[in-house]
C-alpha cells in the first residue's frame, strides 16, 4: 500500500492532507473548549448546532463550489480554499458571542466543501492506474482513522503546557502547510475549454451522479453506511458512560476501537477488491454491518446491553464494515466520469452522501432520546436495509465495462462512431454519461 508514496507529486498531497487533518483534529478539541467557554452548559447544544451548520454546508456549498470553480485552476482552487480556511482558524480565538461561531464554522466547511472535493478528483489525474488509485484510497482512509485517534491525544499533550488558544495556532498551521504542499505539488491543471452556462454547471455533477446505475448504488449504500456509523458518533458517549459507567479514557477506547478496525481494513482492502470486486465487497460489508447493527438491537432489547469486550469487539467489527463500504467509493467514482467531469461527480457525491448523514445523526440521536438506544438501532438498521435493497435494485449485478450501445441520432460519420458495426451505428466501449450519452444506455 505504501509503496505509491513513491509517486513524489501524490506523495506531496498525501502529506497535505495529514497535515490539514492534524490541524482540523486540533480544532474539534479547541472548538468543544470554546463553546464551553462561552455556554457554559449549554456547549453541546453549541456543539450540535456547529455539526448541523456543517452539515448544511457539505450538502448545500459542495455543488455550487464545485461550478463556481470549473473555471479556475484546481491549485489555486485548493490553495485557496486552505488559506480561507486558514484564516477563520485565525479569527476564532478572538471570537467573543456563539453566533459568531456559527458564522465562522459555516464559513469554514463551506471552504472544505470546496476542497475535499477537489482534492479527491485530482488524484485520479495523478493515479492513472486503478491498482495505485485502490492504495491511494486506502492510504486516505488510514489518515482519517490515525487523525481520529492521535489528535485528540496532541491536544491533550499540548493542553497540559498551554492554553486552548493556542490550538487554533496548530490549526493555521496545518492548512498554512497544506497549501504550502499543495503548491509544491504542481498539482495538473485539467479545466475544460467547454464553456456551460452555470445551472448547467451547478447541475451537471448531480445528473451524471443519478444516472450512473453503480453510483446510484454507492448512494443507497451510503445510506446503510450513515445508518451505522450515526449510532455509533452520536451514541457512544452515552453508551460508555451511562450504559456501562466508563470513564472518558473508556470512551477514547471505544472510538479507537472502531477506528482500528477501519484501519485493519484499509490495509486489506486493495487485495480483496483486486480479487473479489467492487460491488460484492461493498454490499457483503453492507449486509454484514447491517447484521451487527440490527442484532445488536434485538440482543440489547431482549439480553440487555453487551459485556464491555463484546462491545469493543463489536465496535471494532463495525469500523471494519464501514470501512469496506465507503473506502472504494473513489474507484466508481473515478470510473463513472471523464477528467473535466470528476470534480463535478467528486462534488456531488460528497453532497449526496452527506445528505444520508445529515438523516440519520438527528434520527440516531433524537429516537435514542426518545425512545431508547436498543430502538435507535432497530430503526437506523432498517434505514440500513432500505439502502441495501436500494443498492441491489439499482446496481445491478455484472456491471460491465464496455457497453454495446447505439447511437441513432449521430450521423455514420460521426468520429464517435468509428469502429462501429458495418452499416451500423452500434459499439462498444466503457460508457459514462456524458454529452453524447446523456442516459445510461441499455446493454445490448
Amino acid at each position: 500500500m505504501f509503496s505509491v508514496l513513491g509517486n513524489a507529486r501524490y506523495a506531496r498531497l498525501f502529506a497535505a492532507q495529514g497535515i490539514a487533518l492534524t490541524g482540523t483534529g486540533l480544532l474539534t478539541v479547541a472548538l468543544g473548549l470554546l463553546a464551553y467557554n462561552l455556554a457554559g452548559e449549554s456547549a453541546g447544544a453549541v456543539l450540535g448546532t456547529a455539526l448541523a451548520i456543517k452539515m448544511i454546508a457539505y450538502v448545500g456549498f459542495a455543488p455550487v463550489a464545485a461550478a463556481l470553480a470549473e473555471r479556475l485552476a484546481r491549485p489555486s482552487v485548493l490553495i485557496g480554499a486552505d488559506l480561507v480556511r486558514a484564516s477563520v482558524a485565525l479569527f476564532l480565538p478572538f471570537v467573543d458571542a456563539v453566533w459568531q461561531v456559527y458564522v465562522l464554522i459555516f464559513v469554514l466547511q463551506a471552504a472544505s466543501a470546496t476542497f475535499t472535493p477537489t482534492f479527491q478528483a485530482t488524484i485520479p489525474d495523478i493515479l492513472e492506474d486503478e491498482a495505485d488509485y485502490t492504495k491511494a484510497l486506502s492510504l486516505s482512509r488510514l489518515a482519517y482513522d490515525l487523525e481520529n485517534l492521535l489528535s485528540p491525544v496532541a491536544a491533550g499533550l499540548l493542553l497540559t503546557v498551554m492554553s486552548y488558544h493556542w490550538l487554533f495556532a496548530g490549526t493555521v498551521a496545518g492548512f498554512a502547510g497544506s497549501a504550502v504542499l499543495v503548491w509544491v505539488a504542481a498539482v495538473p491543471v485539467r479545466n475544460t475549454d467547454v464553456t456551460r452556462p452555470f445551472v448547467e454547471r451547478l447541475t451537471r455533477g448531480t445528473r451524471i451522479y443519478l444516472a450512473t446505475p453503480r453510483l446510484r448504488g454507492l448512494l443507497a449504500l451510503s445510506l446503510a453506511a450513515a445508518s451505522a456509523g450515526a449510532f455509533v458518533i452520536v451514541n457512544t458517549v452515552v453508551l460508555v458512560r451511562d450504559t456501562h459507567g466508563g470513564s472518558d479514557a473508556d470512551f477514547a477506547i471505544a472510538l479507537g476501537a472502531f477506528g482500528l478496525g477501519s484501519m485493519l481494513t484499509a490495509f486489506a482492502l486493495p487485495k480483496v477488491l483486486e480479487h473479489v470486486g467492487d460491488r460484492p465487497t461493498m454490499i457483503s460489508a453492507a449486509v454484514l454491518l447491517t447484521g451487527l447493527t440490527l442484532a445488536h438491537g434485538v440482543w440489547w432489547t431482549l439480553q440487555g446491553p453487551l459485556t464491555w469486550d463484546a462491545f469493543l469487539l463489536l465496535w471494532a467489527a463495525s469500523g471494519a464494515l464501514s470501512s469496506a463500504v465507503l473506502t472504494p467509493s473513489g474507484r466508481l467514482l473515478r470510473r463513472s466520469a471523464h477528467a473535466e467531469d470528476r470534480p463535478a461527480v467528486f462534488a456531488a457525491q460528497f453532497a449526496l452522501s452527506h445528505a444520508c448523514w445529515l438523516i440519520t445523526y438527528p434520527a440516531a440521536g433524537w429516537i435514542g432520546i426518545a425512545y431508547g438506544l436498543p430502538t435507535a438501532l432497530l430503526v437506523l438498521g432498517g434505514f440500513a436495509v432500505a439502502g441495501i435493497g436500494l443498492a441491489i435494485l439499482l446496481w445491478p449485478a455484472g456491471d460491465p465495462i464496455d457497453i454495446v450501445h447505439g447511437h441513432p441520432d449521430l450521423p455514420a460519420d460521426h468520429p464517435h462512431l468509428a469502429g462501429a458495426e458495418k452499416g451500423s451505428n452500434r459499439h462498444a466501449h466503457p460508457v459514462v454519461i456524458d454529452d453524447l450519452h446523456p442516459v445510461w444506455p441499455r446493454a445490448g
